[in-house]
């Protein structure tokens, strides 16, 4: 990692960044930006930029929310021992509220609901977010039930935290094995000998790969998370200087539901989250990973089963010349009955309506698995794929899933950008930085 100190004379400090931004003198650059500079052939300086926003938007399982809400009139029961929201569990307490009519709970963003094996965590997350009104199923320590309903309007604290977030870019999957394999990586049971390839990550946008150092990115650097401002709070688990992660929380009255959700797996149902950090460049040395584009950034291509790695890759092999949107032509259509699109998609973005197929471009999350199902090529989008040698064999494996979404990744970017400029979003120093056992 390079340091400040190496350039003496070239370095600015947050406060000096902000100052520029405050007097309209800032240049900020999205990630995308930067990258398209460098394709060009540009030469990007210090003196050229100073924030970067970045964005990822991908399946982050480690997620809770804490929710507290009235329930009942006071004195209508002592304590909860159970309670469903839309059929998902949550975890009632640590404060009892006893005879108050009011849940404090927590609830895991990769809970599954006991009565809708297709819906979890995620999806009661976004509807909530939508304004959408959610069944509360209570029973009390006295033994009685009751139904009520609630909405995110009606619930004073309601906020969604991070335990593991924005990890710097993941990984790629397949199964060497014979029998397909039910697993979190794929939407479907994930086919064997070497026959598809899922990834995760956003490659060059995203933002602890353009500050691998964490440098700007510490305790206490405000970001947007699911376009809530929010703040991290230090590293996540199972973090590493190798393989660092977030931790972080943001208000769900804020957010915005295109950002969020729930993603369905052959392992259960999933959650979906979208981070935008700014990125102030605070010396020359931080160019050295700005400047990083996806063909620069390794990959590494794992067996599902127990992660053991198969050979490198980078993020240019599942990125460059493909399609970040899947498109709709509905003329292409043959009106399967079931239609195994409709099967398989992680989202339930596209549904049968009478004798039309409808694709919810809102829903969609652009993980590609639509262009393998449809019989007809009725849905459209050049995913690539990789070539890799394994056991002396040379194999080129079909992409057929992504678990991360970069066309909003780009979106979420673009946004932070807009929001740092217009003075609505205020870069702040991290108060400690993040450090390692």
């Amino acid at each position: 990692m390079s340091d400040a100190s190496e350039f003496s004379g070239k370095s600015r400090t947050v406060p000096e960044i902000q100052a520029k931004i405050d007097s309209g003198d800032a240049v900020v650059l999205t990630a995308v930006e930067i990258s398209e500079k460098v394709r060009a052939g540009e030469e990007v300086r210090f003196e050229d930029v100073d924030v970067v926003t970045t964005a990822t938007r991908g399946i982050m399982s480690g997620t809770y929310a804490v929710l507290s809400f009235k329930v009942s009139e006071p004195d209508s029961f002592v304590r909860a021992s159970e309670v469903l929201l839309n059929g998902v569990p949550a975890v009632h307490g640590p404060c009892p509220n006893e005879r108050l009519g009011v849940l404090d709970l927590v609830v895991l963003g990769t809970a599954h609901s006991e009565t809708d094996p297709r819906y979890g965590g995620g999806h009661l997350f976004r509807e909530l977010v939508e304004g959408k009104r959610i069944s509360v199923d209570v029973t009390t320590s006295g033994g009685e039930s009751f139904t009520a309903e609630t909405s995110l309007a009606e619930m004073p604290f309601a906020r969604l935290y991070a335990t593991r977030h924005a990890f710097k870019n993941y990984k790629a999957f397949v199964n060497p094995g014979k029998d397909s394999l039910n697993t979190i990586f794929h939407a479907l049971p994930f086919e064997g000998e070497f026959k598809e390839l899922t990834f995760c990550g956003c490659g060059e946008l995203n933002p602890i790969e353009n500050d691998p150092g964490l440098e700007t990115i510490g305790i206490g650097t405000r970001v947007l998370l699911n376009g809530a401002e929010g703040f991290v709070t230090g590293s996540g688990t199972r973090s590493s200087p190798e393989n660092p992660n977030l931790a972080g929380f943001a208000d769900l009255h804020g957010m915005k539901p295109g950002y969020m959700g729930g993603f369905v797996t052959s392992g259960g149902p999933e959650i979906i989250n979208t981070w935008a950090v700014p990125i102030p460049v605070l010396h020359p040395g931080m160019l050295d990973n700005i400047l990083k584009v996806d063909r620069e950034i390794p990959l590494q291509l794992v067996d599902v089963a127990g992660r053991l790695p198969l050979c490198g890759i980078t993020y240019g092999d599942v990125w460059d010349d493909t399609d970040f949107t899947v498109r709709y032509e509905p003329e292409k259509c043959l009106g399967c009955e079931p239609c195994p699109v409709e099967e398989a998609c992680p989202m339930g973005a596209i549904t049968r309506k009478g004798d039309r197929t409808v694709h919810n471009r809102y829903l969609c999350f652009n993980c590609g698995l639509c262009v393998s199902r449809c019989k007809g090529g009725a849905f459209v989008a050049k995913l690539g794929s990789v070539r890799c040698t394994t056991g002396g064999c040379m194999r080129e494996i079909k992409v057929t899933l992504r678990q991360s979404d970069r066309a909003r990744a780009v979106k979420a970017a673009e946004e932070l950008k807009k929001e740092v400029l217009s003075g609505k979003f205020r870069i702040t120093a991290p108060v400690e930085k993040i450090r390692f056992p």
